[in-house]
């Protein structure tokens, strides 16, 4: 979507900005005011455009020339590519951003070196470095010397064969050469007998007798010594070129560098011409607003039917950690994502795929997104899963961006439940970071009593049993996850969906009174956890309530009977 360059430089920079987004609030304005002077500027554009075509990959051919294994049509790419410097910097000089400014005054039209080739090395030279006809005529005296002898020495042999065939009357004679013999005669059997008593014969034939004269024997040593000495002098000239040019690499690579991020920036203006992107604000604080976001991947791909835009307002005070509830291909993860891209092109310096955008900067981006297995290191998904909020619980700060999608999944309900509960806790109390949290454990929705924790669900229309994804992230919280929908629209046989339709009927009467339960037991959680403790046994001052926990076997209990005991004694215990 943002890769609309038209070098393999800027391809390359482009790249390397997204993988390594800013944290300076003056760089990456001075990004974005480049791309607002481009996009206004629609003609300087399609100038620079145009201009762009005409650029070969100067950055690896630097990289060629310092290692030595350049060859001509090389050094005619980099003077073709310099040819283009003035003109690029002339439209530099028309724009008043400070980075265009600064990009114009380190472009380097090197108008010596673009002299130097274009003296030195022929229009069509040949490929190979060895071979002649690599240096332009007027350049090397002595190579223009021995170009001429070499051409003569050829004209001379045409004249002799015409001459020889005239004064033999042999119509097919001709000359030849090979790297054995030098230049011959040959004549062709049928007519040996008018082979006259000056040649002297230097090779027999299946089909004739080849032959050679002592006029021809001169000529050949004349020939071949200037050719051969072209050659060397030409490929001696060639090197003392090249490393004349690499002693500039330096120049060059400035230069380069200059190109590629123009390109860059021509880029991120041509994309966001074509796709309605607006201006982000960037600034210092921690409030992270979006209005109409949009993800800039999925919005192009979908063809079938229009994207629907959300709104994003985050920070680390009032709303820090926002959990997200929703049905299986709702939407969640696409939201997730699309906030965390939002902020990843505001800080290289793009406009985004919004109305509007305020980021406080970022430092980091940390995501937990998907499920994939370790095989080769031993590590299942869960496993996996956990090893990546470890990682981010350890590494993030309050001015990181957190995308945690189902985090506890792929073990038991309840471990897993525990798991989310505790590390929502953690981020609260230890890290204070803008967090989306997207999950189906709807009893982590009772936690929007913590200051900075809101509820949002992705909004669903029912159809009798059928769901519509209306793809709209709004606030509050939903109790379904309406798997078995989705389940028959994944195209689940009848029969299946149906006993599933059973099983869950039946399971929810029998669990009626667990949300009560685990929101009791949850409270006394609560209420006790002013440590990093769960529960205190020091505050539990009832000694029947001490012996009923000690008699109790972990191993054997269920989650529901441990859920239940925490309910009872809360309630012993007022």
């Amino acid at each position: 979507v943002l890769d609309n360059t038209q070098t393999s430089m800027g391809a390359r920079l482009l790249r390397k900005w997204i993988e390594q987004p800013l944290t300076n609030i003056i760089k990456i304005n001075e990004r974005l005011d480049c791309v607002e002077e481009l996009l206004n500027n629609y003609f300087l554009r399609e100038e620079l455009k145009s201009l762009f075509k005409d650029i070969y990959d100067i950055e690896r051919l630097t990289g060629k020339l310092v290692c030595g294994s350049v060859n001509a049509r090389d050094l005619l790419a980099i003077k073709n590519t310099i040819g283009c410097f003035p003109a690029i910097k002339k439209c530099l000089s028309k724009f008043s951003s400070k980075l265009f400014l600064r990009l114009k005054d380190q472009l380097d039209t090197m108008d010596d070196l673009f002299d130097l080739l274009e003296k030195s090395i022929n229009l069509d030279p040949p490929l190979s470095v060895r071979e002649t006809g690599i240096i332009r005529d007027g350049y090397n005296p002595e190579i223009d010397k021995l170009r001429k002898a070499t051409k003569e020495g050829k004209n001379w042999l045409a004249k002799l064969e015409k001459r020889e065939r005239e004064a033999t009357g042999i119509k097919s004679l001709k000359v030849g050469y090979n790297k054995v013999f030098g230049y011959y005669i040959e004549v062709t059997k049928s007519n040996l007998s008018l082979v006259p008593e000056g040649y002297i014969r230097k090779q027999t034939l299946v089909g004739g007798e080849r032959y050679i004269t002592e006029e021809l024997k001169n000529y050949e040593s004349m020939i071949l010594n200037a050719e051969q000495r072209l050659q060397e002098l030409e490929y001696d000239t060639f090197c003392i070129i090249r490393e004349e040019l690499a002693g500039h690499a330096h120049r060059l690579k400035q230069s380069a560098y200059s190109i590629a991020a123009l390109d860059s920036l021509l880029s991120f203006a041509e994309t966001s011409y074509k796709y309605g992107y607006t201006k982000p604000e960037i600034s210092l604080g921690d409030e992270l607003f979006i209005k109409d976001g949009r993800h800039p991947v999925v919005e192009r791909s979908q063809k079938d039917e229009v994207f629907i835009p959300n709104d994003t307002n985050i920070n680390c005070t009032n709303s820090m950690i926002s959990i997200i509830t929703g049905p299986n291909m709702a939407g969640k993860s696409t939201y997730m994502r699309q906030v965390a891209l939002i902020t990843i092109m505001a800080q290289i310096g793009c406009f985004v795929p919004a109305k509007k955008a305020r980021i406080g900067l970022v430092d980091r981006v940390f995501t937990r997104i998907g499920a994939s297995d370790d095989l080769s290191a031993g590590k299942s998904t869960f496993m996996v899963v956990m090893t990546e909020v470890a990682y981010i619980l350890k590494n993030a700060t309050n001015r990181s961006l957190l995308i945690l999608d189902e985090v506890g999944r792929g073990t038991s309900t309840y471990d897993g439940l525990s798991i989310a509960w505790a590390v929502i806790e953690y981020i609260h109390k230890n890290i204070a970071a803008r967090t989306l949290f997207a999950t189906h454990y709807h009893e982590l929705t009772c936690l929007d009593n913590m200051e900075g924790v809101k509820n949002y669900q992705v909004s669903v229309k029912e159809r009798g049993e059928e769901i519509v994804f209306l793809r709209k992230i709004i606030p509050g919280e939903t109790d379904k996850s309406y798997g078995i929908q989705v389940a028959r629209l994944a195209g689940l046989p009848n029969s299946v969906i149906s006993r599933a339709k059973n099983l869950l009927k039946d399971l929810e009467e029998k669990y009626s009174t667990y949300k009560q339960q685990a929101a009791a037991a949850m409270d006394s959680i609560e209420s006790s956890n002013n440590s990093d403790e769960q529960i205190s046994l020091d505050e539990l001052n009832e000694k029947e309530a001490i012996r009923k926990l000690k008699s109790i076997d972990p191993n054997t209990v269920t989650p529901l009977e441990a859920l239940n005991l925490l309910f009872s004694l809360k309630q012993k215990l007022g």
